[in-house]
């Protein structure tokens, strides 16, 4: 059974940097796309943060992050990153990642939830002013 485990989460300032880390097991890890997905206070849905494929080769972000926000991962330590720079009060959130088994060739599916099988529990950024 493939389980996610996020890690990083923890409460910065606004300006802050904050990385965070999921490791996956019980899976092909290379077989994955993964996505990092957030929920913020209030909001019934997750959010689409950022995505990288399989092989690394492209990454995609929501325009909310895009230069300030990177997404990474290591195939040998079956391991995704996501880099948070100038960290906003807007940025506070619980943040998943998630594992999807399809290659798509528009990165707008990479934003949608339902392409993606596994999930991991989440993390919580929570950014103050």
């Amino acid at each position: 059974q493939v389980q996610l485990s996020e890690s990083g989460g923890g409460l910065v300032q606004a300006g802050d940097a904050l990385s965070l880390s999921c490791v996956v097991s019980g899976g092909t890890f290379d077989a994955y796309a993964m996505g990092w997905f957030r929920k913020a206070p209030g909001q019934e849905e997750r959010e689409f943060v950022a995505a990288i494929t399989w092989s690394g080769s492209r990454s995609y972000y929501n325009d909310s992050v895009s230069g300030r926000f990177a997404i990474s991962r290591d195939n040998a330590k079956n391991t995704v990153t996501l880099q948070m720079n100038n960290l906003e009060p807007e940025d506070t959130a619980v943040y998943y990642c998630a594992a999807s088994p399809y290659t798509f060739g528009s990165g707008r599916n990479y934003g949608i939830t339902t392409n993606y099988h596994h999930w991991g529990q989440g993390t919580l950024v929570t950014v103050s002013s």
